[in-house]
């Protein structure tokens, strides 16, 4: 198994808008797993899917193959063109794949460095993978690394000190709109983690009332027992957004739920009073033209990247320490992977000495009328010669070098020993 083998196709935030990445949202993590295991040439796989990136970890024999086919899944439902899809899509293979996938895992590469939530996301979507058999040797290894590498990150760094989620990040935006959220009505559609963050910062900074909003009532029932709020189901929402300031939508609805000509006839019973809108859902639950009504103001999870602009500098310094704790991480995968490489020569190796051995004392031994104890000597003698004539050529193999150098000595001495000779 060479390292270039080992490819990640994705789209995240900095690749591609919201409106895209909706396109590429799936809801149901087993449809994604099956059809990947009918791509050619994908031999491992795994499946990530969040607000802000789609990406797919997998091994192959045949990239090009698989490449095309996983791309081409990926946009099946859009009516985006195959160029499109290229634009929009990143292709990490190799050591750049590894970096890649131990910065995601660190928060590194997240809209809000140091947020969390994508270790879980990462962790979730390894166990559904494995759990159906799609990860072998190679990407148990390197998820695992993926999330040594990630603890590490979060150890030996003060980078998650100060991070922001997305939630925190649309919270700052209300206090743009408000100033102080104290006294402030809250609304949520959607009763997921997601939500459930937005509501702790939001009563952190004040927010006095919660109502939930979910399709499955009981679900809206118990996050709004957390937080002394109440619960109403979504045909209700209407009713209630008279009533809130602030509303955080996050529900899975593979539509949008809430409309311009919804909101629009609820601006007079209100006195236009300002209304806030906070879409964290991908796909995007609420239509981009709420904000061309007066006093409604909508944020989606794209604007959010301008609070965490502004949090950037404060994380600089910890991001530097992070990317050396990442680098390190890679080069022990790296060296792990060489070493699975080397195992296959180092093996046919002994085994052709030995089958060497065997036969040229097999061909003595037969003139020769000796004791079991003298034969057991000369076994031992010459097992003892074979293993010291193959010490440094195997600790050649051994010493650390570049991927491609490392490659070069395998099929020398592979070719020098005749290794792939056929008998």
């Amino acid at each position: 198994m060479s390292v270039e083998q080992i490819f990640i196709l994705g789209v995240n935030h900095k690749t591609a808008p919201v409106a895209v990445r909706e396109k590429l949202a799936f809801p149901d993590v087993e449809v994604p797993l099956a059809m990947l295991g009918e791509v050619p040439g994908c031999d491992e796989f795994c499946f990530l899917s969040t607000c802000n990136r789609v990406e797919v970890i997998f091994t192959s024999s045949s990239p090009e193959k698989s490449v095309r086919h996983i791309r081409s899944f990926l946009f099946a439902a859009s009516d985006l063109s195959e160029e499109q899809a290229i634009e929009y899509t990143y292709l990490h293979q190799g050591t750049e794949a590894i970096n890649h996938l131990f910065r995601v895992a660190a928060s590194l590469d997240s809209m809000v460095v140091g947020e969390p939530q994508i270790l879980g996301q990462l962790k979730n979507a390894y166990r559904e993978a494995a759990e159906r058999n799609c990860t072998g040797v190679i990407l148990n290894r390197l998820i695992h690394k993926a999330f040594s590498a990630a603890k590490r990150v979060r150890s030996e760094t003060n980078i998650g000190s100060s991070a922001v989620s997305i939630s925190y990040a649309a919270v700052q935006l209300a206090k743009k709109i408000f100033g102080d959220l104290k006294n402030k009505k809250v609304l949520l559609a959607g009763a997921g983690e997601m939500a459930e963050l937005a509501a702790e910062h939001l009563v952190a900074q004040g927010c006095t009332e919660v109502i939930v909003a979910n399709r499955t009532l009981e679900n809206a029932v118990k996050l709004a027992k957390r937080f002394k709020g109440k619960a109403v189901s979504l045909a209700e929402l209407h009713d209630q957004l008279e009533l809130v300031d602030i509303m955080v939508s996050s529900t899975g609805a593979p539509d949008l739920i809430l409309r311009k000509g919804d909101v629009q006839p609820l601006m007079r019973p209100r006195r236009n009073r300002p209304l806030f809108f906070i879409d964290i859902a991908v796909p995007r639950d609420l239509d981009p033209q709420l904000n061309d009504i007066d006093n409604v103001y909508l944020y989606d999870v794209d604007d959010l990247s301008q609070v965490v602009e502004m949090n950037k500098s404060g994380r600089a310094n910890e991001a530097t320490k992070a990317e050396r704790i990442i680098l390190d991480e890679a080069l022990k995968f790296l060296g792990w992977i060489g070493n699975m490489a080397l195992a296959p020569t180092i093996t046919d190796l002994r085994q052709k000495a030995d089958e060497i051995r065997r036969t040229e004392m097999a061909k003595t031994l037969a003139n020769l009328d000796l004791s079991a104890k003298e034969i057991k000597a000369i076994d031992k003698l010459t097992s003892s010669i074979i293993n010291k004539m193959l010490h440094n050529p195997i600790l050649h193999l051994k010493e650390d070098c570049h991927q491609d150098s490392k490659q070069l000595k395998l099929d020398m001495v592979r070719r020098f020993f005749a290794l792939d000779a056929q008998n």
